[in-house]
């Protein structure tokens, strides 16, 4: 324990911690780490290194740099995240993929509230629902929709740390089951006389896709960069502008919220241009950085001693989990959906455009594809529908 911070100076801080982002993923691409990896991904290592620093005293827990990533980093990857999505393609997945999508979402958004109401009377946190608003962006679409809704609803850092907890043991717990699921899914199908037509025609589209990605030139970065950077200023300048919405006790759309909206209805809309192709250089590869560098700064900030309530926090989080799973298996019983749409669509909110993917991959590998396009939507519905969540859990803690 260091009795005052050794890294302290803004871009000191900046620079460790996108070096520990570098080494993190770094030790990602090498096979012997991959038990490490597998159910504790880079973006976990990228929130729990920064705390253990702070933790020991390395670096300090409070810093103006802190708040300036808060503020730029969040609309700057928000941006690029989104003005390369295929919007086309996501809605060429099909109805069935869709609505096992959306079976999912609508299950996280019923049950924040309904276990905020049976939990939330002994929690110690009074502004605990902050901390589910932040977890219900994370199980709507992923890390980047966490962080917005944290920022949105102005959860604190020491809400927040038993929640990410919470985030790990019971979101990937439940990526592990299905994973073992896998294994029985022509049982399920079976047993659900599931119409497995649509997952074939999809199976075989993707069989024939390619990877369009190219090397990045100077002029790629130049455009992605000074594009979301000015999108970045124009959307926060704008935003400060806007009446901000909710009571005295839920603040559902503050002028912080409304930077958020501009962006990424923004880059949606510029989505159907043809700076989409910034996709073929990466550009969603910069946004990713961008937002992993600022989760090592909430990171930093937050307070190990919040994880002693894990336990409380982590029953919950089990009963969220286990009402988003009923909504799931009730749809998939009455479109007969296959099992495959139901962990696709499950992961696409649960696990977002990082887990989706892996999860597809496992139970068709030529599908992989299919699982990051279904988690794109899933992060697109979800920076809507988890404001709709926070906003009920508010409500209830009202």
């Amino acid at each position: 324990m260091f009795a005052s911070p050794l890294v302290s100076e803004p871009m000191a801080i900046i620079a460790l911690f996108s070096a520990i982002l570098g080494v993190v993923f770094w030790l990602d691409s090498f096979e012997v780490f991959e038990p490490a990896f597998k159910y504790l991904p880079p973006v976990i290592w990228a929130y729990f290194v920064p705390m253990l620093c702070t933790t020991v005293g390395l670096t300090p827990a409070e810093s103006p740099v802190y708040d300036w990533m808060s503020a730029y980093l969040l609309p700057f990857s928000l941006f690029l995240l989104m003005v390369t999505v295929d919007l086309k393609a996501i809605l060429r997945l099909g109805p069935m993929a869709l609505f096992m999508m959306c079976a999912g979402t609508l299950g996280i958004i019923v049950g924040g509230p309904v276990v905020f109401a049976l939990f939330g009377p002994f929690f110690e946190d009074p502004v605990a629902w902050k901390g589910f608003a932040a977890l219900s962006g994370s199980w709507i679409g992923g890390t980047a929709n966490m962080v917005a809704m944290k920022q949105s609803f102005g959860t604190p850092d020491s809400t927040l740390g038993p929640l990410l907890v919470v985030d790990v043991v019971a979101g990937y717990g439940w990526m592990g089951v299905l994973i073992f699921l896998s294994a029985y899914q022509a049982h399920f199908d079976d047993w659900i006389q599931a119409d497995t037509s649509a997952m074939d025609r999809l199976n075989e589209k993707m069989k024939n896709m390619e990877d369009q990605l190219r090397p990045v030139t100077l002029r790629d970065l130049a455009l992605m960069i000074g594009l979301a950077l000015a999108a970045t200023v124009a959307a926060k300048t704008i935003g400060a502008t806007m009446p901000e919405i909710g009571t005295a006790d839920a603040t559902v759309i503050s002028t912080d919220t409304w930077a958020i909206l501009l962006v990424v209805t923004g880059g949606l809309l510029l989505s159907f241009t043809p700076l989409q192709e910034m996709e073929n250089a990466g550009a969603s590869r910069l946004g990713y950085f961008a937002l992993y560098l600022l989760l090592t700064s909430i990171g930093a900030k937050a307070d190990l001693a919040a994880v002693l309530d894990v336990p409380l926090y982590l029953l919950a989080g089990v009963l969220w989990i286990l009402i988003h799973i009923a909504f799931l298996l009730a749809a998939a019983r009455m479109v007969k959906a296959p099992l495959f749409f139901v962990a696709t669509g499950s992961m696409a909110n649960v696990g977002g455009a990082a887990s989706a993917p892996i999860v597809a991959g496992v139970y068709l590998p030529a599908m992989a594809p299919v699982g990051l396009l279904m988690g794109v939507a899933g992060y697109i519905l979800g920076i809507y529908a988890a404001l709709g969540c926070g906003w009920l859990i508010g409500l209830v803690a009202v």
